[in-house]
Formats: structure tokens, C-alpha cells, sequence
């Protein structure tokens, strides 16, 4: 059997979680919204326990959670959203990084394409972004910054408490797309710096389609953010739409879980990390970044490309050689790129995922099939 090694790109679903999915689908199937009844009682209770459980992941009130259909959508509304908010204050200045994933680097461009003026932090061969390249490029009019926490490709770990430090007297609004660390290296998000972030409920052992948006109050003061469309009030207006309420309900057990168990699974995960690490150091792999997380390695073998080491692992275990949202685009990885890595080094890249519920990968399978192909 294939041993799965792309959660970077979606998780397995936990039993608990999909037990519960499918009992708001066909037998709580109530709407949240629906007033009159008890099954409308019912499915909102269930939408309002799962906003504690998301919430309580990273210590909010379970106000700060507006449900999304995922990380994109949530980082599209924490980005435009702020819009109109930007253009009243003639604060149109915004800062991001070059290895955002393309659902943060799509809204700044539209945003620029508004008349903003964006800048895109670089880094090096580490990955991460430095915490001088925030500081020094802050801005009177800097609106809006918008750094992820974990790299979806390298899994580099960003440095959440430097920006917070470099930030802590300033007013810009700090967004974190949390879409790979929330419920899994949650810790840093629990920074009250961090105004906003986004979560995808299929990162972190839920169901696909649904994720939130958490938001933190300055003071009293709720974040300004306008929705991107209109109809129906759900969610205090931000995000109207009839709700999910059996995703959502997943969304809050995965979240329950992950709060119960994060510790255990990120060194389960480190262990299956150093041993693969050490194994590839037989074929001379190259390590893409460092500081990664422990579920995530990204590698070059020189001589070896990744369609190629694809096709070779093929019924071994599955990779990936970038994220998902742009496999299909067989353009090089912007994120490798901005890394400043060499063609050569970013088309042999490989990217390796795996989770709590990975038992262990074959090694000398992986190491041997690798070895015909050089």
C-alpha cells in the first residue's frame, strides 16, 4: 500500500471527525439559522461549541471566530477587507513576503492593482524572512502586514514573536495565515500582537471546505474589516451564507483534538523526520530551508528530477514537488525562487509530509528506487 506523505497538501480526516460530519448530515441535519424548531436549536448549538473549540486552539473568546470555507477566503477577507478602511485613513501601504502562498500574494496584487503600494519581504536559503527586513520596511502608511507562520512548501518556520516584537508600538494590522501550524505549533498564535489569522479546517485533520478567521479586538475595538459579499447576516455580517454546519462541527472535534494532543504528534512527527533525514543522506540529498517544521521536509537529489523521483516513488509512498494550489501549473516554485536557489536545485525538489497517523515511511524502499533512477 502507498504510505501518504502530502498532508502539507490536505490531512487524513480523524474517525471522531468524520463519525460527527456525518451525523449533522443526515441526522442533525438542521439549519443553524432556522429559528422555529429544535432541529434549527440544535445545529446552532452544535456551529456555537465549535467555535469555542476552534477558538480555544489558540486561548480567544470564541467571538473572535468568523467560519469561512477555508484559509484562502479567509485570508482574502483579512486582506481587502480592510480596504475601505485603508483609503479613509490615506494608509495604503502593505507588507507581505515573497513565499506567501498564492492566496495571500493574489489579494496584495489586487490591492496594488487598487492603487496600494505593497512590499514583498525577501529571504535567503534559510526560508525565513528576518525580522530587520519587517523592521526596516515599516511605514507610516503601513496599513496592513501579512506574514505566514509555517511555509507550505518548506515548512520554514517564520518568526512570529520577532515580528510581534518589531510591531508591538505600531498600528498596522498584523495577518497570519496559520493555515499550516494552527492546531499543530500553536503556541506563537497565541501572541495578542496578532490581530488576525486564517485557518483551514483540512490542514488540520477536518473536513475540506470549511475554516475560520479568527480576529482579536484592540481593547474594545473590533478589527474594520467589510465583507467581500452580501446576503443573509450569518456570521455578523462578514461572511453571510447559510452555514456548514456539519463541517463546521468537524472543523470544532479536529480542533478539540489537536488542543489534546499537539505535543505527542509534533514528536512523533520529528521522529519519523530525523530518521528520514539521515536516510537520505545516502543519496546526497539537499535540504530546501532550514528551521522546518517536523511533519515537513523539502529535499533536492542532485541529478535526480522530481518528475522523475515522482514516478519513481510511485506506489511507494506519494509526494509532491510544490503545493497543491499550483501543481497543475508546472511553473517553478516562487517560493524556492525567492529563496534564491538554483534552477537545477528547485526542479529536483521533493516535497515530503506526513502526520500523527503516519506509522512510518519504507526508507530502503524510498532510498533504493531513488538510487536506480541516479
Amino acid at each position: 500500500m502507498t504510505v501518504y506523505l502530502d498532508t502539507n497538501a490536505t490531512t487524513p480526516v480523524a474517525n471522531s471527525v468524520a463519525d460527527l460530519v456525518q451525523k449533522y448530515l443526515v441526522e442533525e441535519f438542521g439549519n443553524s439559522g432556522s429559528r422555529t424548531h429544535e432541529f434549527g436549536a440544535r445545529a446552532k448549538q452544535a456551529v456555537e461549541l465549535a467555535r469555542k473549540q476552534v477558538a480555544a486552539v489558540v486561548d480567544l473568546d470564541s467571538s473572535a471566530v468568523t467560519f469561512t470555507s477555508g484559509a484562502t477566503e479567509s485570508n482574502n477577507i483579512a486582506i481587502l477587507g480592510l480596504q475601505s478602511y485603508a483609503e479613509g485613513l490615506q494608509k495604503k501601504h502593505i507588507i507581505t513576503t515573497s513565499i506567501e502562498h498564492k492566496a495571500v500574494l493574489e489579494p496584495c496584487q489586487e490591492l496594488e492593482a487598487r492603487g496600494f503600494d505593497v512590499t514583498y519581504l525577501p529571504c535567503d536559503e534559510s526560508g525565513v524572512v528576518s525580522v530587520d527586513s519587517l523592521k526596516n520596511a515599516l511605514r507610516e502608511d503601513t496599513v496592513l502586514v501579512s506574514i505566514m507562520h509555517i511555509n507550505n512548501e518548506t515548512g520554514s518556520i517564520q518568526d512570529i514573536q520577532g515580528y510581534c516584537d518589531v510591531l508591538q508600538h505600531h498600528d498596522a494590522f498584523f495577518h497570519v495565515d496559520a493555515a499550516q501550524s494552527f492546531g499543530k505549533y500553536s503556541d506563537a498564535l497565541k501572541n495578542e500582537r496578532i490581530d488576525m489569522m486564517s485557518v483551514s479546517g483540512h490542514k488540520v485533520y477536518g473536513p475540506k471546505g470549511v475554516g475560520a478567521l479568527l480576529c482579536r479586538r484592540r481593547g474594545f475595538k473590533k478589527i474594520p474589516l467589510k465583507p467581500l459579499v452580501f446576503g443573509g447576516g450569518q456570521e455578523k455580517g462578514l461572511r453571510p451564507g447559510t452555514l456548514p454546519v456539519a463541517l463546521i462541527a468537524g472543523l470544532g472535534e479536529a480542533c478539540r483534538l489537536a488542543a489534546e494532543n499537539y505535543d505527542q504528534w509534533a514528536q512523533h512527527c520529528l521522529d519519523i523526520k530525523q530518521d528520514l533525514v539521515a536516510g537520505l543522506e545516502d543519496v546526497g540529498a539537499q535540504i530546501n530551508g532550514t528551521h522546518s517544521a517536523p511533519h515537513v521536509l523539502n529535499f533536492s537529489i542532485p541529478g535526480l528530477n522530481s518528475e522523475a523521483a515522482m514516478v519513481a516513488l510511485k506506489g511507494i509512498v506519494a509526494v509532491s514537488n510544490g503545493s497543491a494550489c499550483t501543481s497543475s501549473s508546472y511553473t517553478p516554485s516562487h517560493v524556492l525562487k525567492g529563496m534564491g536557489l538554483s534552477d537545477e536545485r528547485i526542479e529536483g525538489a521533493i516535497r515530503m509530509s506526513w502526520s500523527h497517523m503516519t506509522k512510518e515511511i519504507p526508507l530502503a524502499e524510498v532510498i533504493g528506487r531513488i538510487k536506480q533512477y541516479l
